[in-house]
């Protein structure tokens, strides 16, 4: 593909249609490697996996592998975890707490701030050879909301606050409902033969899917009740910057769905009254309720279940999904246990939802290898007409969840990204409404 090939072409959201080629040739995924990987915010870490001074936990953005690492200050570094010396990785462990890495290789040594330190048998190396600050490992721009650490290699990207825009309105009924959120120590690792895209457009949007996927899955959690059929009155798809939330207004379907009493009961004595309050009353009645979201570029997590995930590519047909369970600092032990004993039972890979999205994203992924195939179009054109202004909610708003709306606004995030030579070039899609503004009221 040339360099001056317009990504716009593979997507119509005027027709509804998405190029099936984007999930699958080598020469676009390396473009995503650097036009999307090399330039957004991504995430690394959230606090409670590295609370202390010297923990670590590493990760990968995009295929760079990096290290995450809590400073004495209390601060967080982001860098490369390569050794500048001949690029064998210096740290082979997923997290722990330690005061310096040093590389199997020829045993150089960093710090936890990344900084190259001491070098076995540094006599070999005369005065002059080299420069210990110019060959530490890249460093990144650190930046955290509620708890949720981020990092970019590029100097010139926007702020994080810009970045998420008035997503954080939504944000907030995740990650800031009852105080502080912690991950529940012991996240999962799983391997999917499929392109990464489709993890994140299927919970950026994709409630219709669990309707008939799903079904069968509910059914057997929930005494042969399954889902019934599709209600698209009061439910919504909202997308900014590339990032989607699609909901219901019902407040408890996703709850119900994690199959937890104990959680249910929860949410509606301690968590709604709270939400009401401080969230006001729609956005109370939209947490809990049949929900996904995805955050650009590959960020998701469904408000009920509780279930967390990162969609880290492994390559154009391969991606790594972490799983994580998120809680409420506050809540008793009681209720943490029931939302990770919930998240066990849906989504994980043993879990009775989790086996069914792999395996078709496998089959959407794998079916490109054939040539004829891989020319057709894929139909990405429900709901195209029901765009609303909405007085309450922020962003981009389609009616109906059961939508292609959120999907569709991800693709065109996607290709203008793709496209852009510099920031500037990134159309502006949407006017916020809380630059620079909080989004709930203190009590």
């Amino acid at each position: 593909m040339s360099i001056d090939t317009d990504y716009h072409q593979f997507i119509d959201t005027k027709e509804g249609w998405v190029d099936r080629r984007i999930f699958w040739e080598e020469e676009i995924y390396q473009q995503e490697l650097k036009q999307i990987f090399a330039k957004s915010w991504q995430f690394i870490a959230h606090d409670s996996m590295i609370p202390n001074a010297n923990d670590f936990y590493t990760t990968y953005m995009g295929e760079d592998g990096v290290i995450g690492a809590r400073q004495k200050d209390g601060s967080v570094k982001v860098f490369l975890n390569s050794c500048p010396h001949r690029g064998n990785k210096f740290c082979y462990a997923d997290e722990g707490n330690t005061r310096s890495f040093i590389c199997n290789y020829h045993g150089w040594s960093f710090g936890i701030d990344g900084k190259l330190g001491a070098l076995a048998n540094e006599h070999v190396y005369d005065d002059g050879d080299i420069d210990k600050e110019k060959w530490s490992p890249k460093q990144a721009r650190v930046a955290t909301y509620k708890g949720l650490i981020f990092a970019t290699f590029d100097q010139e990207a926007p702020s994080l606050d810009d970045w998420l825009g008035d997503f954080r309105w939504y944000l907030d009924m995740m990650f800031d409902n009852d105080g502080e959120t912690e991950f529940i120590s012991g996240g999962i690792k799983s391997y999917v033969n499929a392109n990464w895209k489709f993890g994140v457009e299927n919970f950026i949007g994709d409630a219709y899917h669990a309707l008939w996927n799903h079904d069968s899955g509910l059914k057997a959690m929930n005494n042969g009740e399954g889902f019934g059929p599709a209600v698209n009155e009061e439910s919504f798809h909202a997308s900014v910057n590339g990032h989607g939330w699609e909901f219901g207004t019902d407040g408890y379907a996703d709850v119900l769905i994690s199959g937890r009493p104990i959680w249910m009961k929860y949410v509606k004595d301690v968590i709604k009254p709270k939400m009401e309050k401080t969230h006001g009353e729609l956005r109370s009645k939209i947490f809990g309720s049949l929900a996904s979201v995805s955050i650009f570029p590959n960020i998701s997590f469904l408000p009920g279940i509780q279930t967390f995930r990162v969609w880290l590519p492994r390559g154009p047909k391969k991606l790594e999904l972490r799983i994580f369970t998120i809680v409420n600092k506050n809540m008793p032990d009681e209720v943490k246990q029931e939302i990770n004993l919930g998240c066990m039972h849906t989504f994980n890979p043993a879990g009775v939802l989790e086996m069914d999205d792999g395996e078709n994203w496998e089959g959407n992924t794998q079916v490109n290898k054939g040539y004829l195939t891989r020319k057709e179009k894929l139909h990405y054109g429900c709901g195209i007409s029901r765009e609303i202004e909405h007085e309450e909610l922020p962003g981009i708003i389609y009616a109906g969840q059961f939508n292609d709306a959120n999907q569709r606004h991800f693709y065109t995030r996607w290709a203008d990204l793709m496209n852009a030579d510099k920031w500037e070039d990134i159309p502006t899609r949407y006017t916020p409404r809380f630059t620079g503004k909080t989004t709930i009221e203190e009590e």
